[in-house]
């Protein structure tokens, strides 16, 4: 009697195991085809987050040398100004 008891009472782990299996056996093959072609194209795609990120870096990329450019300038011409 032991043993009934404690085979009827699975982990919920099992049971939900045992759901998904089914669930996958219940879907036809072009299904689960598309399904596994979505999820590998989702995995490769660039998602929009690197996208911001590159645009991002080219930003601040250019400001900085744009900052670069103009303190130099700006310094020379205070300096033409200081020889008068």
């Amino acid at each position: 009697m032991g043993k009934k008891d404690a085979s009827a009472a699975r982990l919920p782990v099992d049971q939900y195991r045992k759901q998904i299996g089914k669930q996958d056996y219940k879907k036809t093959k072009p299904a689960l085809r598309a399904t596994r072609l979505k999820a590998e194209a989702k995995k490769s795609a660039p998602g929009i987050r690197d996208t911001i990120l590159v645009i991002l870096a080219v930003l601040v990329f250019l400001l900085g040398v744009y900052a670069f450019f103009y303190l130099n300038l700006s310094t020379e011409l205070n300096l033409d100004n200081e020889v008068d």
